[in-house]
């Protein structure tokens, strides 16, 4: 959609794109669909059996488009816009006599409703009737869903069923309810009045009483008049809390805006009771039906990309991601034991209970650095957050030393160069597939030990010796006279022809090995500059220079060892390569 103005907050248009994919979502941590279309969906239902597991089309109400009587004379400019303060959409018709609007939202304290609101506004004098008309193909039929309509609730239809197929057998087929306000063919503003506003409810839940229940808070906002307003406001709060916005060209900032909308309209308001979090999925909840956007599976696109972002702005909602992980450690056991190994495999595709439902088997077999990403998720958590209520109480110590046995059970010895290898895996670079010691994986594999390892110290645990052993003999590629990490054993420099959409190289992502620098310059660290070499196996770390008096001392904190090495200026220390970090001196 096009830019409003300067303002990198609204994405208008005056139509809408061909391709439906395109269209804008509203979403909050429970419903999503896109703007006019037939589908939404609910967080955590998913209907069909293990790689055919996808989100369940529930038929969508929103589906309503606002138009005009044919032969009405009037010339109308028509307006769509996406506006992400209040997490709505507009389509506005105007005239020179009158306005017509038509708002979209899923609601930001009620996570159980839709809704959307027609308003007309005369605009020149006069009294005459206006009408416009609400074009709906609405239907309440699904295949993916047993759908039986039921009596009414306060004005609202009702239609409810079961998913047809459980994710596993023997699982449960999960139940949805849904109450809608009934959508006339027309509404009119009548002659002598000057505005008139209709609002049309959506609410789904997981029974016959949720929803209901929801249906009658919405229906008490809507009769205070407040039921918009209570969600603008809640959106106001939120970017008021999680905003962001840079000194840039308007396309960044639109598309800084952008991502941070669709990420935060997926996560519940901070403070929100009895929230349960079933994972996102990189398509976002409006996407995910059978053939599309992944199926609605959350992958490692989850803890490694979104909640990174997430936990900066909102912790809450970022252990909430956590807990997803935690209720589905049972799955990812079973994951592990069904290929053989001790300990927790997370699923390259998850679905409701954590077991494989990707539909490529290579995958969910092989593409190991998921449990790495899982991991460090919880390691970025613990180190922003502190909290160790979710390690000690909540599970979340589970997950991290169950992966730390999976690995541990995974490795293989290698004699000829006493190191550990991990064989027969794909790297983030899905282009090769059964290659012995992926660089980034093999790295993953460390960093997760090396956590386990703190976090049972922190924990007053005690640590499996053969965790350190793995971490410090398992084989990271290195090539000395090329100065960089090979992706994996046997890989030759230089891009594949098969490889070119990978896209550029990042930081240990497997795209083709990153040289490694000699030297990395790090300004800002408590008013000094450092300087870092990188060898196999080592870092050697100097403080170049100190911007005054007043920038403190430092040192480095190896973990686990919890080894503290001074780092005067014009010194150089040199250590392993290990976890840990640069702080002010305790000393």
């Amino acid at each position: 959609m096009e830019d409003a103005g300067k303002n990198p907050t609204i994405f208008s248009a005056h139509s809408l794109p061909s391709d439906p994919r395109l269209l804008a979502t509203v979403t909050n941590a429970y419903l999503g669909t896109r703007v006019y279309h037939d589908t939404l969906h609910v967080s955590g239902v998913y209907n069909g059996a293990c790689g055919d597991t996808h989100r369940a089309i529930l038929p969508s109400p929103l589906n309503v488009k606002l138009e005009v009587p044919a032969g009405t004379g009037e010339q109308l400019t028509k307006t769509f816009a996406l506006d992400t303060n209040t997490g709505s959409f507009l389509h506005t018709l105007e005239g020179p006599r009158f306005r017509a609007s038509q708002r979209i939202y899923a609601h930001r304290t009620l996570p159980h409703v839709l809704a959307f609101s027609v308003s007309i506004t005369r605009l020149a004098a006069g009294s005459w009737p206006v009408t416009v008309l609400l074009q709906s193909a609405f239907s309440p039929e699904s295949p993916d869903l047993d759908l039986h309509l039921g009596p009414d609730f306060q004005g609202a239809r009702y239609v409810y069923g079961r998913t047809l197929t459980s994710e596993q057998p023997g699982g449960p087929q999960q139940e949805v309810h849904m109450l809608w306000s009934p959508v006339p063919p027309a509404l009119t503003l009548r002659e002598g009045e000057e505005v008139g506003t209709w609002e049309f409810l959506t609410v789904v839940g997981g029974s016959q009483a949720e929803a209901q229940a929801c249906l009658s808070d919405a229906l008490h906002l809507q009769a205070q008049g407040t039921l918009y307003t209570a969600h603008a406001q809640a959106w106001a709060q939120l970017w008021a809390d999680c905003g962001l916005d840079v000194v840039g060209p308007l396309p960044l900032r639109q598309a800084l805006r952008g991502a941070l909308y669709y990420l935060l309209s997926a996560l519940p308001q901070p403070g929100a009771p009895h929230y349960v979090c079933h994972g996102l999925s990189p398509g976002g909840l409006s996407n995910g039906s059978r053939e599309e956007c992944y199926w609605g599976h959350v992958f490692w696109d989850q803890d490694l990309w979104m909640l990174p972002n997430i936990l900066m702005f909102h912790p809450e909602a970022a252990r909430a991601l956590l807990e997803y992980r935690i209720r589905t450690l049972g799955g990812a056991l079973n994951n592990a034991r069904d290929l053989g190994f001790q300990g927790a495999k997370f699923a390259w595709e998850s679905a409701g209970s954590g077991l494989e439902v990707c539909p490529e088997a290579i995958y969910g077999t092989q593409e190991l650095h998921i449990n790495g990403a899982v991991v460090l998720a919880f390691q970025l958590y613990y180190h922003a957050t502190q909290d160790l209520q979710l390690f000690r109480e909540a599970g979340g110590w589970d997950v991290v030393s169950a992966v730390a046995e999976f690995w541990c059970s995974r490795v293989e010895w290698n004699p000829g160069d006493e190191k550990y290898h991990l064989k027969g895996v794909m790297p983030p670079d899905e282009y090769h597939s059964g290659v012995d010691n992926s660089v980034y994986t093999n790295v993953l594999v460390q960093n997760s030990l090396h956590f386990a390892a703190a976090l049972a110290q922190d924990l007053g645990r005690p640590i499996p010796n053969q965790w350190l052993v793995v971490a410090d003999k398992i084989k990271v590629p290195f090539d000395p006279k090329l100065n960089f990490h090979p992706e994996f054993d046997g890989y030759q420099p230089g891009v594949d022809g098969e490889c070119r959409r990978v896209g550029g190289r990042e930081l240990l992502n497997g795209h083709g090995g990153l040289p490694a620098s000699g030297t990395v310059w790090v300004h800002g660290v408590q008013g000094s500059k450092l300087d870092f070499s990188f060898s196999e196996g080592s870092v050697t770390v100097e403080v170049m220079a100190r911007s005054g008096p007043w920038a403190p001392p430092l040192e480095a904190e190896l973990w686990p060892s919890q080894a503290r090495l001074p780092l005067p200026p014009g010194h150089k220390i040199s250590f392993p390569c290990s976890a840990g970090r640069i702080q002010r001196s305790r000393l």
